[in-house]
């Protein structure tokens, strides 16, 4: 008698919920190219000291009113997972002091 299909059968249900409440927790997201010009050159200035494990955040509620956006980077970390964490946690503090309405979002290439 083989016991591990019923093994299977009975952990995947908490498997598929596991990864399902994983990606509803994900933060979301800014593609590079969607942010204004002025936080694209901030994140390009940035770069360059980043790495594989750096995170940045940006909100704005204006393309064009810098007094309107926010961006807040993690960049010497070892773990990604830290630096997404911190990067909203500065971002949403210099947002909520520059009563920036926008959500902070990870910024992606």
């Amino acid at each position: 008698m083989n016991i591990v299909p019923s093994i299977l059968a009975r952990a995947l249900p908490a498997l598929l919920a596991l990864g399902l409440a994983q990606a509803a927790l994900a933060a979301q997201t800014h593609a590079l190219r969607q942010l204004p010009e002025t936080l694209q050159g901030l994140w390009a200035s940035t770069k360059p000291e980043m790495n594989a494990n750096s995170r940045c955040a940006a909100a704005f509620d204006s393309q064009t009113d810098t007094a309107r956006m926010v961006m807040r980077c993690s960049v010497h970390m070892r773990l990604g997972a830290e630096a997404e964490r911190r990067a909203l946690a500065y971002c949403n503090e210099e947002r909520e002091r520059k009563g920036v309405r926008g959500p902070c979002k990870i910024v992606q290439e």
